[in-house]
């Protein structure tokens, strides 16, 4: 790792989740220039099947060629999709990357010089400074901010304006969660970058860059390694987790979590005792689906890691059994399991228990296990499983069983459906001392079990309908009554003949979004599921708007925030659910630091709300959702 020094082209998470290039060897010689028109059949013959519509999942066409060519090249030859193109030749690769992007952002002298922050300002976070630590504020996950750090009334929200924009050069998405300590923002990019800003003007106090992408919020706790004592702890998409002084970004350590080609670390590290909790997914539920593959041999894991070291101290896999051969596909080829089962979210901790909870995806492959898309119990000292508490049973999935007119010879036998939880667990206080994990999960269902009865279930409420790309995503809030839960459900109805979004097929069948249909806001009473109320998605006016909200959901004393697809960040009253604070970021932007920047669709990460002032990363870039790259920040008035 290096302090940033200047703008090269870098990887991004733009192709992160892209599906498997078709089969077909490449046959051109090794050192021969491409033709012009090269690039354009391997694309066509090798990546538009999945790009261009076929698969929800599969970045679109569009968002690819705001990558640049730096950034599509380092995906291909040493990123998320390098699996997939394997079989290119460098010129191959080459004229696949002139063909796809245009933008040669490479030896050009950014903006980096400008927007800097005064030199030698001490960084000396204490605690009784506004904060919003990690993923979900504290170890409970909870993603509720009390009054005091919060700065916010709930009388002030709909007098919140824009203070200032910050752009993330070279990216089309911005899906990493803030972290505010200490007066300092850090946030990761697509980019390969983390950066650390100054919460009032948005300037850069330094700007490092990593391996891999960044996805993960990013965690401060104390290190007495780091000049400040102050350490910023991250992970990225390569399965490393990253120890950098949260003064300077100077590396302190980096360790790798699996060897496995696909491991990711998307959900943020949990800090408590001077130990790091992280759980490990992976991206091979789609390079899985490539009929050549040998799906599947990824298991879920999760870690504790020393704090000061980067030492493991001890991992357990969330499938106890190694993959073992199963049978063969229709082209001969090997498969495995049992596998998948990962951690897409932020660790619980219980320090009452000595408990470190987490929540589990899907298989990959056959076998079904009993302890995918489950919530899981292990030891916080010794990491020894305690119990499990599974709540779809026989989920077996890979994306061969999504592609159209694919044979899906490597489709598992259950051929879904692919209900995983994405969100961290959830741990609240019942009346009478009683407690509880919950938990949404895509299959449109909120699920409650008993942290003190060995994962007995609670309760259990239906929200949506559910799907690979519906019910509840990325997370929810609690307060001490409820739980804030955005439903990602879209509603799908055939296209008027002749119409553009007749041309995007996900079931083989022209279709269109229906923009009064699908997400929308509950509020859940923690004790027993019952619906305090429901706000609908208000609707969409944007031409293939989609009302899907997936964006984790944040919460104040009095309101609770969710970010839609469609690029709107809403408030809503707890008392009644009544939206009173609507904000559209889905346009331009004038940046603090001069980079060219744009919102999009909120998604993921939801907003922090730190001392009077609100942050959230605009932009993601999936089939019927829109790119950008900007970091907001909004106070009372824009003042």
């Amino acid at each position: 790792m290096r302090i940033r020094t200047r703008w090269p082209g870098v990887a991004s998470a733009a192709i992160a989740l892209a599906l498997l290039v078709t089969a077909g060897a490449a046959t051109q010689a090794q050192n021969k220039v491409a033709a012009p028109s090269q690039g354009e059949a391997l694309y066509r013959a090798r990546c538009a099947n999945c790009h261009e519509g076929q698969v929800a999942r599969a970045p679109a066409r569009a968002a690819v060629a705001q990558m640049s060519q730096a950034n599509i090249r380092i995906a291909l030859t040493s990123g998320n999709m390098k699996q997939q193109a394997a079989t290119l030749t460098p010129a191959e690769i080459a004229a696949v990357t002139s063909y796809l992007s245009t933008i040669v952002p490479e030896g050009v002298q950014g903006p980096i010089n400008t927007n800097l922050c005064p030199p030698g300002v001490p960084f000396a976070p204490s605690p009784d400074q506004p904060r919003w630590n990690g993923w979900g504020v504290d170890v409970a996950q909870r993603r509720f901010q009390p009054a005091a750090m919060a700065g916010l009334r709930a009388a002030d929200v709909p007098k919140l304006k824009l203070k200032w924009a910050f752009g993330y050069e070279d990216a089309n998405q911005a899906y990493a969660q803030p972290t505010v300590m200490g007066g300092r923002l850090f946030v990761g990019s697509v980019a390969r970058e983390v950066y650390s800003l100054d919460t009032r003007t948005g300037c850069i106090y330094w700007r490092i860059d990593t391996d891999s992408p960044v996805r993960t919020a990013i965690t401060i706790g104390d290190n007495a390694g780091a000049s400040s004592h102050s350490t910023a702890y991250f992970g990225d998409q390569h399965g490393n987790v990253y120890a950098v002084d949260a003064a300077n970004g100077k590396r302190l350590w980096k360790t790798s979590l699996d060897p496995h080609p696909d491991v990711h670390v998307t959900g943020a590290p949990t800090l408590t005792d001077g130990k790091l909790y992280v759980g490990v997914s992976s991206l091979e539920e789609v390079s899985g689906a490539d009929p050549k593959d040998e799906c599947c041999k990824f298991r879920g894991s999760v870690s504790s890691l020393d704090a000061t070291t980067g030492k493991v101290i001890w991992k357990s896999y969330t499938i106890a059994s190694e993959p073992k051969p199963v049978r063969k596909n229709a082209q001969g080829v090997q498969l495995w399991g049992p596998s998948g089962a990962g951690i897409w979210s932020s660790p619980t901790v219980d320090l009452k228990k000595r408990m470190v909870y987490v929540t589990t995806g899907d298989n990959y492959s056959d076998p079904v296990t009993e302890t995918s898309d489950a919530f899981m119990a292990f030891d916080l000292d010794t990491g020894k499983l305690a119990w499990s508490s599974q709540a779809v049973k026989g989920d077996a999935y890979n994306i061969d069983c999504d592609i159209p007119g694919n044979k899906q010879v490597n489709c598992p036998q259950a051929k879904g459906p692919d209900f995983d939880f994405g969100s961290s667990a959830i741990l609240v206080e019942l009346p009478g001392g009683r407690r509880a994990l919950i938990a949404g999960a895509k299959s449109g269902i909120v699920y409650a079990v008993d942290p003190d009865a060995q994962g007995k279930p609670l309760w259990q409420k239906r929200v949506g309908r559910g799907g690979s790309l519906g019910g509840v995503q990325w997370g929810s809030a609690a307060d001490a009554k409820n739980i804030y839960v955005a439903v990602s459900d879209v509603q799908r109805r055939a296209a008027p003949p002749g119409s553009a979004a007749g041309q995007d097929s996900v079931f083989g069948v022209p279709y269109e979004l229906d923009p009064k249909i699908g997400g929308g806001l509950f509020a859940l009473k923690v004790e027993s599921g019952e619906t305090a109320w429901q706000t609908p998605h208000p609707g969409c006016e944007k031409p293939g708007c989609s009302p899907a909200q997936s964006a984790a959901v944040s919460a104040i004393p009095g309101v609770v925030f969710s970010g839609g697809v469609d690029g709107h960040l809403r408030a809503y009253s707890t008392t009644d659910g009544r939206i009173i604070w609507d904000v559209d970021t889905e346009r331009e932007y004038k940046t603090v630091n001069g980079v060219k920047a744009s919102g999009g669709s909120l998604d993921e990460s939801g907003p922090v709300i730190v001392g009077g002032m609100l942050y959230v990363n605009s932009g993601y870039f999936f089939q019927g959702s829109a790119p950008g790259n900007v970091l907001l920040a909004f106070t009372v008035d824009g003042k």
